[in-house]
């Protein structure tokens, strides 16, 4: 206020060089901007009363006004509402509490405590979801780009009309690439209740590009809505509206193709192993489940050091948990080899009787030493997150299993066909007699077949942690399927494996929708036990195998 008392002084000598005209025109200017600022004080009282209201659409009037006030403490005032600490005093005045004191909402002002005892201002679930959007909304002209992207994915959905204001003004000083956007896409849903027909017209023409699924509800509404001064608007929604269907309908095709895909890759991981030793072996190891178990509690195990001697270092865990997954669950295998298995060969249902109890054997182990409840396995910042294509969203997480299940592909094939061991494998799977006759060390190529059969299924257990729980039990989820899927492949065969393995994830990800999880899973349990009849081999039959008898 000091700077008004230079007036007297500078008046006299500004106004002989200044026109009337500009005289005029700050003199009506500062009238203007003086009554606009008592009416802003004017209606922030007014809100503030109606917050203390007993009607909620007065409170929710109230609110709006807030928010389109723009004044300085409404993010403040709302934040007590929400968290319970609005109080209303004699006369309709409106307290808050701030750091244990009691101060004037609308000024800030620290206030004496009244001889009333103040009220809190009980809100509902539907007043606080109010107040969290007009919150939301505030934090669109925040600074920071990440609080304003926050911001408007809150509001996505959740806008009203009385908003557009506010919107306008957002979106006219929005400038980040990754919120303008949505920024936009949140000022069309607002628009869209708005009074004006051609503010409306406009804002069904920008939803028409969207690909929310909330859309296709709104668009549905607004064609089926209205008088005929909305024929326009109503046309142009059923024409946005089919433009939305046909691309939520490609979306959800290619996310039940995404799902196909990375359940099949699963399936493929934990199979690639037991394809290995029971092609080579004719094991039926009731155990392998319990390999993947063993990958997914090292996994756990490394994440649990990182976090507690290396927390900053912590994206690249699964990357360390990589080699010990398959050393922890090769050298489980290797000694049960040595110990059991090597004693079993040639006696299947025995086999499947010792493996069974071995794996009985590491559940309780597990659960002595760790606990009978899942354990938190938390996914990397790079495997958060998802990639949204044509509407789809495509976890990172599941990206990442399908293209390391085809990297351990290729990398089993690769062992298989370019290395002595492989060479050997072969040999021994095709014709163990001959393969012997010829001086092959049988048993160490059974060791470590069953090692790294053993190993692959420790590195399917990290996979896994990415997605689900780990638990003690999670190997029990995958045995049979890993089965269905070797015996359907043709057993000993890699590229029966795949074919099998993505096949059984596609078709279950297209038969749930229509039938159900469960009915879908007996659906293709019994196609399976149709087509071994008539083709015993499976897919892919292994030429050149001795019958041993």
């Amino acid at each position: 206020m000091r700077c008004f008392r230079f007036l007297p002084r500078i008046l006299p000598r500004m106004l002989p060089r200044m026109p009337w005209r500009r005289i005029a025109w700050i003199l009506l200017s500062g009238t203007w901007l003086f009554g606009l600022t008592t009416v802003r004080a004017e209606v922030s009282q007014q809100a503030l009363q109606g917050l203390g209201s007993d009607e909620f659409e007065a409170r929710v009037a109230a609110i709006e006004q807030l928010v389109a006030g723009a004044d300085p403490r409404v993010a403040v005032i709302l934040k007590a509402l929400v968290d319970g600490e609005l109080l209303t005093g004699p006369g309709g005045v409106i307290w808050l509490t701030e750091d244990g004191k009691l101060v004037d909402a609308a000024s800030g002002a620290p206030v004496a405590k009244p001889a009333v005892e103040p009220e809190a201002i009980m809100a509902n679930n539907a007043l606080r979801q109010q107040a969290e959007s007009a919150l939301a909304s505030l934090r669109l002209f925040s600074p920071d780009p990440q609080i304003r992207l926050t911001a408007v994915r809150e509001l996505l959905g959740q806008v009203e009309s009385s908003m557009l204001p506010m919107l306008d003004r957002a979106l006219a000083a929005e400038r980040d690439p990754v919120v303008l956007p949505i920024l936009r896409m949140v000022q069309a849903f607002a628009a869209a209740s708005a009074p004006e027909a051609e503010r409306r017209l406009e804002a069904v023409r920008t939803l028409a590009s969207s690909e929310l699924p909330a859309v296709r509800t709104l668009l549905a509404r607004i064609a089926a809505e209205g008088g005929d001064e909305d024929r326009r608007v109503r046309g142009a929604a059923a024409a946005a509206l089919a433009q939305v269907e046909a691309r939520l309908s490609r979306g959800e095709w290619l996310g039940r193709i995404f799902a196909g895909l990375s359940l099949g890759s699963i399936l493929m991981l934990a199979a690639i192993g037991l394809a290995i030793t029971y092609g080579l072996l004719g094991v039926i190891n009731m155990a392998h489940g319990e390999m993947i178990m063993i990958g997914a509690y090292a996994t756990w195990g490394v994440q649990t050091a990182f976090r507690a001697w290396a927390p900053q270092a912590f994206d690249w865990y699964p990357l360390v948990a990589l080699p010990i997954a398959f050393l922890a669950a090769a050298s489980v295998g290797a000694l049960l080899e040595r110990a059991i298995i090597r004693h079993l060969y040639g006696r299947p249902l025995e086999t499947l009787l010792a493996t069974w109890g071995i794996s009985l054997a590491l559940i309780q182990t597990v659960r002595t030493l760790v606990g009978p409840q899942n354990v938190e396995i938390q996914n990397p910042s790079w495997l958060s997150g998802a990639l949204t294509v044509a509407g789809a969203a495509l976890p990172w997480n599941r990206i990442f299993i399908i293209g390391f299940s085809l990297a351990v592909l290729l990398m089993i094939a690769l062992l298989l066909s370019q290395t002595r061991l492989g060479l050997f494998v072969r040999g021994v799977t095709q014709n163990r007699a001959m393969a012997s006759a010829i001086g092959v060390p049988t048993d160490r190529v059974d060791l470590m077949a069953f090692g790294l059969g053993s190993g692959v299924a420790g590195l399917a257990g990290v996979a896994l942690s990415q997605i689900g729980n780990v638990g003690p039990d999670l190997g029990q989820s995958f045995i049979i399927d890993s089965f269905m899927v070797v015996v359907l492949g043709g057993v000993g065969q890699l590229a029966g494996t795949v074919v099998a393995g993505f096949g059984l994830g596609l078709a279950s990800k297209f038969l749930e929708p229509s039938v159900g999880a469960v009915i879908a899973k007996i659906a293709i349990l019994v196609g399976i036990i149709a087509f071994i009849q008539k083709r015993p081999q499976g897919l892919f039959a292994l030429r050149g195998r001795a019958l041993e008898s």
